[in-house]
């Protein structure tokens, strides 16, 4: 717990925000290595607080034909080699109770899927660990959930909770990024993140030659939403980020590239120092005298 609350102090003073990045899934140690490294260059060169982000397994993938991950196990391993290596606290999601306290025992952050944001076993599950938790507002949800999902956590004993905007649904096969969001989830009473790559997914709305259908996006909008989200004064970014996006096994649409990571944060860090978004603008409604 000390270790996690040192860690969750870290980021919430990083300034202008911290930053949870890294690729979808873990494709192999080399290239896990490989990226993290690279991000972690950028970060530190631009004072950003980094935490690596990438999943063993993605067990809510549109088809079951579709490429999971490398599993809990060896997903875990390659993880520990991140920290080792690196240096680096790392991030992964959980889908089932069962799975927190193995996870727990490497994450630094766990993170609770946003179609698993009200799921009150797994959210307590996870608090027990005493790790960071980072929880994922379904794209169902108002924001206002988040903030019960929240106190389930702090009832479990556990008071390092973040909460994380990724988009809401609008129709089938569209998710749209509302930033009144961002204001709302600060109910909450902790860190907001915004997750500027996921909330531009298109869900099931590729279709594939042969039939079926996979996850499209709008990775073009990505420095947008960005944009909007670090004006609006989050605590952090989260980030998908693949050296070949175009190859990227798991929402290579909706991956940034890591060849323009480093341009992209430093107009994200510029906008931030600027904005006053993290401190609520003082409206008076007395009658305006001359």
């Amino acid at each position: 717990m000390e270790s996690s609350v040192a860690l969750f102090n870290h980021l919430k003073a990083g300034e202008p925000f911290f930053l949870l990045a890294g690729p979808n899934v873990i494709e192999s140690e080399q290239h896990a290595l490989k990226m993290a490294g690279h991000i972690k260059i950028v970060a530190t060169k631009l004072g950003l607080p980094l935490v690596f982000k990438s999943s063993f397994d993605k067990a809510n993938r549109t088809s079951s034909k579709s490429f999971r991950g490398l599993g809990m196990e060896e997903g875990l391993k390659i993880l520990e080699k991140v920290k080792m290596t690196h240096g680096l606290p790392v991030i992964t999601d959980v889908h089932e109770s069962w799975q927190c306290e193995v996870v727990g025992k490497v994450a630094d952050i766990i993170q609770i899927p946003a179609f698993l944001c009200r799921q009150t076993d797994l959210l307590v599950a996870a608090a027990k660990t005493g790790r960071i938790i980072n929880i994922k507002k379904g794209q169902m949800c108002a924001a206002t959930v988040m903030e019960n999902s929240a106190e389930k956590i702090r009832l479990a004993g556990n008071p390092n909770v973040m909460v994380c905007e990724r988009g809401t649904m609008h129709g089938y096969n569209d998710l749209v990024f509302d930033p009144r969001n961002l204001e709302w989830l600060r109910e909450a009473n902790c860190p907001v993140v915004a997750d500027i790559t996921h909330s531009l997914q298109q869900p099931a709305g590729r279709k594939l030659e042969g039939g079926g259908v996979a996850s499209g996006g709008l990775r073009e909008l990505i420095p947008c939403i960005a944009r909007t989200a670090v004006g609006a004064g989050v605590d952090g970014i989260f980030m998908e980020v693949h050296d070949d996006p175009l190859s990227a096994p798991v929402d290579g649409p909706t991956q940034w590239p890591l060849r323009h990571l480093e341009e992209l944060l430093e107009e994200l860090i510029a906008i931030a120092r600027v904005s006053k978004g993290k401190k609520p603008f003082k409206i008076d409604l007395s009658p305006y005298k001359e």
